[in-house]
């Protein structure tokens, strides 16, 4: 199985660093790969198209923004 890129994209506030937890959490309960990446550079973050954090995007695509649960983050890895 190929291990999944999820970046998480936030500034290092509170809920970025709750968000990847969420992930880390997330990949546990479905037994996945995932290599875990936080992006901390506004430049990056905004290239991304993001303008308010967090964000988390899988394998480069933003796929969910604000602080998300696990159990929500968890759809967006099985895609």
């Amino acid at each position: 199985m190929d291990t999944i890129k999820i970046e998480i994209l936030g500034t290092g506030c509170k809920k970025c660093h709750q968000l990847e937890a969420n992930a880390k959490e997330a990949v546990a309960n479905l037994n996945l790969t995932a290599e875990v990446l936080h992006i901390t550079d506004p430049v990056e973050i905004a290239m991304r198209g993001v303008m308010t954090t967090p964000a988390i995007a899988v394998n480069g695509k933003v796929v969910g923004k604000g602080l998300i649960s696990a159990a929500q983050i968890q759809p967006l890895l099985q895609n």
